[in-house]
């Protein structure tokens, strides 16, 4: 399948207490990343990980977001813009690792591209 999705993160206004709950409640391998956890990876066995964060934005709720894979995160957010998306968070790096981008697209929901980095 063309762009699958490839990550799942919550956003939370409790982080803690969240890490919590899925512990408690499915079988979820937790590690923070790095070990003052700013970030904790969800390691789920076979399927589509995760992560939990501390929501970005004040005041919105605690949400599950969405990443796709994308060949290129800028070209793909432009093209999304031409038909109709709003973006909410435009090409950001995570050293090392990638590129995302956030928009919400005509209907209003909200997804994340994601593009990985490429050894070499």
């Amino acid at each position: 399948m063309g762009n699958p999705f490839v990550h799942v993160e919550l956003q939370t206004n409790d982080v803690a207490r969240a890490k919590e709950f899925y512990g408690a409640l499915l079988d979820w391998k937790l590690e923070d990343i790095p070990p003052d956890g700013e970030y904790t990876m969800v390691h789920v066995g076979e399927g589509v990980g995760g992560g939990m964060m501390k929501c970005p934005v004040p005041g919105i709720p605690s949400h599950w977001l969405a990443y796709i894979s994308v060949a290129d995160v800028a070209a793909t957010t432009q093209k999304a813009k031409e038909l109709g998306a709003t973006v909410l968070c435009d090409r950001t790096e995570v050293p090392g690792i990638g590129w995302f981008s956030v928009i919400a697209d005509p209907t209003g929901a909200v997804v994340a591209f994601w593009e990985c980095k490429r050894p070499g």
